[in-house]
């Protein structure tokens, strides 16, 4: 018989690479044999597969079955393979046209019922099969909306291998639901997102598989968790006029945040409502940051589309893996970091996180990605996001409090915040302490409070101001530009950058405290509605990285 061939997806990462799975049923004595560097979850396969076929009323080939998946050099994990395989056999036994599985692409796995079980990363996968030319792409009937997110792509949800094999027979398309119109799916996503903000709901549908759109307040993750119900506004945090003004410039330029003050001054709650003040994310984005929360495995169900900038908040026992990213037996997984891409990482109680996962995080702050090496290799992540850090003054909590002294020694105190390290703290862009608040001082700022739509529409405000004087580089906000591009296209004159000059000729400032002032300069400007900063500017940026009141 002639060898059948078929598609499927193998995922590094967050990237897709395309794979051609061969079977040959031929002559020899009776066996299964697969090969093409695989692992453990691809080699046990060949049950899975072989029980879902008779369980489907479909004859096993008594003969020698030979399945590769090709490239041989790329490693090969998981059960996305498992669909793919089990056409590719059909296809060589005759029992499917063959000329009818050489074009679809084939994701998913088999129950030994026959059953198409959804996996994790479809729509990376998806992306990857349009990137390659693939016009159709069948996958399990629950991750069809997922898929459907990639326009230009023809999507054919499945909930059984017998449903599958009568379609391929047949070659009617519509004997099966399909999921066409990827852009309507998103249009309902958006419609979704609306309602629910309004208060009326939140499904959209679309041939049933539309769903409600993630939230930012509500971004769920294996390390964050639920952050919090619908309904956060800034106009809750009273009594911290300079918190909220900080949280509103690093939200206008996506700048790092370090908030040091005792319990229950308000830092956790200014932390949960930055999300409430960032844009949405346009189309590309959300389909970057879906891509990633897809290959976790943490997209909320019914939400293939994340529109809104994800929240992670990791507890203070997170391992490096979880915070960073990684994995066993050759799996990597995304972290923290990851999941929190072009959203907020929130680090609570920071000084209690281990030192070694905290200097973890200096890297991706400069790069914006992470790579984690393995011995079969080197798997890269998207890793842009904002980085708040939350920290109480001492281990007991209460240095600087009125009635309250303090038990811990001076060691013990500069034992607790050196665990914050300096080349960290140089990465953090702006310092705020929050102190807690007086009765009078709560009620005299209630008059005071605006809630997060305001302060929101003047960050979209500054982000366009910032987008238009960023057109044509590859940087999105103020924080993302180079050091290069700060000091030659965006020179400041001298009289501006007087105060900058005296913080490096004392010591108070140091290179890469100057490039990351300037960068909170030009977002104050873009705040103020002024085409380049001025000494005013610039002295307020830089108090607010030194953290001075």
């Amino acid at each position: 018989m002639p060898v059948a061939r078929t598609h499927c997806v193998g995922l590094v990462g967050v990237t897709g690479r395309l794979v051609e799975v061969e079977a040959d049923v031929g002559p020899g004595i009776a066996g299964t044999h697969f090969i093409g560097l695989l692992d453990t979850a691809i080699s046990e396969a060949r049950g899975r597969v072989r029980s879902a076929l008779i369980n489907s009323r479909f004859a096993w080939p008594d003969a020698r079955v030979t399945v590769s998946l090709f490239p041989a050099t790329l490693p090969k994990r998981g059960s996305i393979f498992d669909l793919a395989i089990a056409i590719a056999v059909l296809g060589a036994a005759g029992a499917v046209p063959a000329q009818r599985i050489a074009a679809p692409m084939f994701l998913g796995e088999l129950g030994l019922d026959g059953r198409v079980r959804p996996i994790r990363g479809v729509l990376p996968a998806a992306l990857a099969a349009a990137e390659a030319g693939v016009r159709t792409v069948v996958v399990p009937a629950l991750n069809a909306a997922e898929a459907a997110l990639v326009p230009d792509l023809t999507v054919v949800p499945v909930a059984t291998l017998a449903e599958l094999v009568g379609w391929l027979r047949s070659g009617d398309l519509h004997r099966l639901p399909v999921v066409a119109d990827a852009a309507s799916l998103s249009q309902d996503a958006e419609q979704a997102e609306q309602a629910e903000h309004a208060g009326r709901g939140g499904h959209g549908g679309h041939g049933g598989y539309a769903g409600r759109v993630e939230d930012a307040s509500r971004a769920a993750g294996p390390h964050g968790g639920d952050r919090g119900a619908p309904g956060l506004d800034l106009c809750d945090v009273a009594g911290q006029p300079m918190g909220r003004k900080a949280l509103e410039v690093c939200a206008a330029g996506g700048h790092n945040l370090w908030m040091l003050g005792p319990p229950g001054s308000g830092k956790t709650m200014l932390a949960e409502r930055l999300p409430t003040l960032l844009p949405p994310l346009d189309q590309e984005t959300a389909l970057e940051v879906s891509a990633i929360h897809s290959v976790a495995g943490t997209l909320p169900p019914g939400r293939p589309l994340l529109t809104r900038p994800p929240f992670m908040a990791p507890h203070h026992s997170a391992t490096m893996a979880a915070v960073v990213g990684g994995g066993s037996g050759g799996v990597v997984r995304p972290g923290a970091v990851s999941l929190a891409h072009r959203g907020v990482l929130f680090l609570d109680e920071a000084p209690e996180f281990a030192t070694t996962v905290l200097d973890s995080l200096r890297q991706p702050l400069e790069s914006g990605t992470v790579t984690i090496a393995r011995a079969v290799g080197a798997v890269t992540f998207p890793a842009r996001f904002m980085l708040v850090l939350a920290a109480n003054p001492c281990p007991c909590g209460l240095q600087g409090s009125v009635g309250h002294p303090c038990k811990c020694t001076p060691a013990g105190r500069r034992r607790y915040l050196d665990r914050l390290s300096g080349p960290l703290l140089d990465r953090v862009d702006v310092k705020v302490k929050i102190g807690r608040a007086t009765r009078a001082e709560l009620l005299a700022d209630r008059h005071f409070v605006e809630t997060s739509a305001t302060v929101a529409e003047r960050v979209r405000l500054a982000r366009e101001r910032a987008a238009r004087r960023l057109a044509g580089t590859p940087w999105r906000t103020n924080a993302e530009v180079s050091p290069s591009a700060l000091h030659r296209d965006f020179r400041l004159p001298d009289a501006a950058m007087a105060p900058l000059h005296r913080g490096l000729d004392v010591g108070t400032l140091s290179a890469r405290g100057l490039d990351r002032v300037l960068r909170i300069s030009w977002t104050i400007a873009d705040l103020t509605c002024k085409d380049r900063p001025g000494q005013a500017e610039t002295s307020a940026a830089l108090a607010l990285w030194l953290g001075v009141d």
